[in-house]
């Protein structure tokens, strides 16, 4: 088993290594909603997504404002499928005001992040940007090490790793 060192130096990689989330919502009926979206993440565990007004899981977090988002390792990166590493957190959602310094910003995130593209996004009026913001979190390192994110600062976990039949599972 890696150290705790080691399990937290890969939590706090995980999200520089991976550019989209998996997302899930709920819609008005309660039918849950799968989806992704590329990111940014800041210092502070906020995690920004830039979406079409068009998409069902805007919508979602429009009228619900909860979602839950996993960073998952990617496949070929991983030495086995059943254990890669992932990140699961449980969030708030806010919609940030278009035309905004702070939305200016993040803008600006995406597009030192993900290049040419998002001029044009930014140029279409119905793409948002959405504030993701963690409540709870966990982080499975492989078979047997899934260790809770501490909700009072999100840049560490608790452990030592938590054990149970789902702790393979995010």
């Amino acid at each position: 088993m890696p150290s705790f060192a080691a399990v937290l130096a890969a939590y706090q990689d995980l999200p520089n290594r991976v550019h989209s989330l998996m997302l899930s919502t709920v819609n008005g009926a309660g039918l849950p909603h799968a989806s992704y979206a590329p990111y940014v993440i800041d210092a502070d565990y906020q995690i920004y997504i830039f979406t079409s007004g068009l998409s069902a899981h805007t919508a979602n977090l429009q009228s619900s404002g909860l979602a839950s988002v996993l960073l998952i390792e990617d496949e070929a990166a991983a030495p086995q499928v059943f254990a890669r590493q992932r990140i699961a957190y449980d969030c708030q959602a806010s919609l940030l005001p278009r035309g905004t310094a702070a939305w200016e910003a993040v803008a600006d995130r995406f597009e030192q992040r993900f290049g040419e593209i998002i001029p044009m996004l930014r140029s279409l009026d119905d793409f948002q940007i959405f504030c993701l913001s963690p409540q709870a979190g966990r982080f499975v390192m492989g078979f047997g090490a899934a260790y809770a994110v501490d909700s009072e600062n999100l840049n560490q976990l608790v452990g030592p790793p938590q054990t149970g039949p789902d702790n393979a599972s995010a």
